[in-house]
């Protein structure tokens, strides 16, 4: 019970900080003693902090014939590290309320912690030994490797998982943005703990980690914490280069057959990197499109006039190497031709029209408006400092933000949807969708 009750309170302290500290939202650049260098908000409504990170080096760096090799070494790194055995590990965690957590991307891998003060030195402590010491225990490893093989033989029968893994690998055949980042069912069995221990060898180092910290903590003592953590890894990583890559496969359309009464689409093509000078216009103009909001064109056709689908969006997505446009939606067999026809009449007629100045008018206000929801708790916005450190965006932009979105004119909407949407789309169709079949150069 005292457990939960201090996670319950670091939980309503994360959201009274966050509200707070988005509200002021004062970044400094601060550099520890070692020389690492972070971003910090100083919040002092509630006495936490919150650490957001990322190393450079994701799923990418898997060997093609040991994909997963990442993910696995994600979820041991809290199985034993230092002189902890994974259960006393996890007990210093639930004991003092430490919230700490480890994801992979193709690009990046993500960590996040979340701890009160008065627990802050060992919540970094536990951070830098499961970064620089993890065990990788063949009971553990089995253990975790099997948890994984039995989502991915999930996986391969779930039709969303099938529609879009084969859209990702018909997308970037032989690239690793066309790999699953948990592997395949051929793969993860081959990873060893030696496979891992060289993964964390080669990818967590100092000179391309990016660090946001929020919370009751001034830079001083952001600065050793920091040192903490991350002063004894290596000063630089070992990474296999990624090479550029541009979506394949435009205008072909592939359907997994599969025995499920409703089936699941996955459309999408060239998209816009982050640093292109059209980004902004190009996010405005897919949130009208298919921005996932009860607003967007594709959700009032599809859905309001028709009732053929639950939801239908889109998403700009952007790698170091590589920008697609990816979206989805569901429907019944009988009607997935019909679904798909109108989303692709849409797209052209955007790709033709662009927005009305009612619609531009409309988005704008609405994301320069909704942003403030991804600011609403310290972890959230330690979150959003590490994302606008790795697209390069700089410390002021979160003020500059809005201006971005306003200085975006209707011609330029127009110019952009042109641009985003006359490329041609791949699609991905897993279950017995009526009248619907594969098309396309294969």
């Amino acid at each position: 019970m005292t457990r939960f009750l201090a996670a319950a309170a670091l939980a309503a302290l994360a959201l009274l900080a966050g509200a707070s500290a988005a509200s002021a939202m004062q970044i400094e650049k601060i550099v520890s003693p070692s020389g690492i260098e972070a971003w910090l908000v100083r919040e002092q409504s509630a006495p936490l902090v919150a650490l957001n990170f990322a190393f450079h080096g994701g799923s990418t760096q898997d060997e093609p014939e040991k994909s997963g090799t990442a993910n696995l070494a994600a979820d041991l790194l809290d199985e034993g590290a230092g002189d902890l055995d994974g259960k006393t590990y996890h007990e210093r965690l639930e004991n003092h309320a430490i919230e700490l957590s480890f994801q992979v991307a193709r690009d990046y891998f993500h960590g996040a912690l979340r701890t009160l003060n008065e627990h802050r030195d060992e919540a970094f402590d536990l951070l830098r030994i499961a970064l620089s010491a993890p065990h990788f225990d063949a009971d553990a490893v089995e253990r975790v490797r099997g948890q994984t093989l039995s989502a991915l033989q999930r996986d391969s029968t779930n039709p969303n998982s099938l529609a879009s893994n084969r859209w990702w690998e018909t997308a970037f055949p032989g690239h690793p943005y066309g790999r699953e980042s948990k592997g395949v069912l051929e793969t993860v069995p081959r990873i060893t703990a030696d496979d891992m221990r060289d993964y964390v060898r080669r990818a967590f180092a100092r000179n391309e980690l990016t660090i946001s910290i929020v919370g009751d903590i001034d830079a001083k003592t952001a600065g050793a914490l920091i040192d903490r953590a991350f002063a004894g890894l290596p000063a630089k990583n070992d990474l296999k280069p990624v090479a550029n890559a541009s979506p394949s496969g435009l205008g072909r359309r592939i359907v997994i057959n599969l025995d499920v009464p409703q089936a699941v689409v996955n459309f999408g093509g060239q998209g816009l990197a982050r640093n292109d000078p059209d980004f902004i216009a190009g996010y405005i103009v897919n949130h009208i499109l298919a921005g996932g909001t009860f607003s967007s064109r594709l959700y009032k056709e599809v859905r309001e006039k028709r009732g053929l689908a639950y939801g239908v969006s889109d998403s700009l997505v952007w790698f170091r190497r590589a920008a697609v446009l990816f979206g989805t939606t569901a429907t019944r067999a009988d009607r997935t031709a019909d679904a798909l026809g109108i989303v692709e009449a849409e797209t052209k007629r955007m790709a033709a029209n662009g927005p009305t100045a009612d619609e531009l008018a409309a988005a704008k206000s609405f994301l320069k408006g909704s942003y403030a929801l991804s600011l609403d708790t310290s972890g959230k916005i330690a979150a959003q400092l590490t994302q606008i450190q790795i697209d390069n965006l700089g410390i002021d932009y979160i003020q500059r933000r809005g201006g971005l979105i306003d200085a975006v004119s209707i011609e330029d909407a127009r110019r952009v949807a042109k641009r985003l949407y006359s490329g041609g789309m791949l699609v991905t169709v897993a279950g017995r969708p009526i009248g619907l079949t594969s098309s396309g150069t294969e």
